[in-house]
């Protein structure tokens, strides 16, 4: 039996005089549109950041390679004698070590006590609202406010610590004529105004964790303490990171404690807690040497760039190393 087919209908033929159809200006406009939207919906974060944070860093650079005063202005070009200068004085030595000092005291302690903390309030607690704003009323005070009373607490002669340790028949201690007691009791400060705020973050990385993972964790039989070191640290090392590489910057800007912690605001009468940006100030400031003040701020951002760099691929190199490890401990069943 034979088939049928259908006819086929013959296209027609190509007219080679017939222009080939232009793209409209709208539609031009629409392929920009979908081109440029995204860079000029960033672009305002990137020229204020070009006018308030680029250009002041060049211009320091340029600065530093001047003999530059607060009331003379712009004066010879010295070249890198500036660095030279400012790395031959004890003072500036004396400063990085306390910025160091007060930085570790300060950053570790901080980081630990906010991750408990966000744990604490990541469980089911009564009043969880109160509890979370509670947290953050010490970083809303004012850092002159909380210096000047922090300041008076840790006096020497009647402060309210010596007091509490001669009652309890402990010897006062020397938090102004010390150096480290002094480092403490800044750090203190710092941990006063900063930890809830770094609980907040953890806080708010907590709750994005998967709870399927801890309902399967519960199932297995694991313990509180086995689920927040095998399951919360694990899934917090993005932000442990994040909350590590914030605080060593601020940490190692440190000025509004140290320079309100006693009345003449130079680091103490031996420079015992003497900072980095302390001594910034009182070159640029007070010796009006813009030029070796400028210098120091470079010296310090590069300090900031080493530290970062070094804290970053150490929680990198943590958190590769406890990778395998992780996986070990999820494949059995954590008692």
């Amino acid at each position: 039996m034979a088939t049928q087919t259908a006819p086929t209908r013959a296209r027609p033929a190509s007219d080679p005089s017939r222009s080939p159809r232009r793209v409209g200006f709208s539609q031009r406009l629409g392929k920009w549109d979908v081109k440029l939207s995204p860079y000029l919906y960033i672009s305002p974060f990137f020229i204020i950041f070009a006018i308030t944070g680029l250009f002041p860093l060049i211009y320091t650079g340029w600065v530093s390679l001047h003999d530059w005063d607060l009331l003379g202005g712009q004066g010879d070009f010295v070249g890198f004698e500036n660095f030279t200068q400012v790395l031959g004085q004890a003072y500036f030595w004396k400063a990085l070590r306390n910025t160091i000092s007060i930085f570790l005291w300060s950053s570790v302690p901080q980081v630990i006590a906010a991750i408990v903390i966000a744990a604490m309030l990541d469980a089911n607690l009564r009043a969880k609202t109160f509890w979370r704003m509670g947290v953050l009323l010490p970083y809303v005070v004012a850092p002159v406010a909380v210096a000047l009373v922090f300041s008076k607490m840790f006096a020497d002669d009647s402060g309210l610590i010596n007091t509490v340790l001669e009652n309890i028949g402990l010897s006062p201690v020397g938090w102004h004529s010390e150096a480290m007691p002094a480092h403490v009791a800044i750090a203190t400060m710092v941990n006063f105004r900063w930890t809830g705020y770094n609980t907040l973050i953890f806080l708010a990385a907590m709750q994005a964790i998967p709870r399927d993972l801890y309902e399967a964790a519960v199932i297995d039989g694991a313990s509180r303490w086995r689920q927040f070191i095998s399951i919360t640290i694990p899934m917090l090392r993005p932000t442990i990171i994040f909350v590590v590489l914030t605080s060593t910057i601020g940490g190692l800007q440190i000025y509004d404690e140290p320079r309100m912690y006693d009345q003449m605001g130079q680091g103490g009468n031996d420079r015992q807690w003497l900072t980095v940006t302390l001594y910034l100030y009182e070159l640029g400031w007070r010796n009006t040497n813009l030029g070796r003040a400028a210098a120091v701020a470079w010296l310090l951002f590069m300090i900031i760039v080493v530290f970062a760099v070094a804290n970053y691929l150490i929680t990198r190199r943590i958190a590769s190393d406890s990778a395998p490890k992780q996986r070990r401990v999820a494949g059995r069943n954590p008692r």
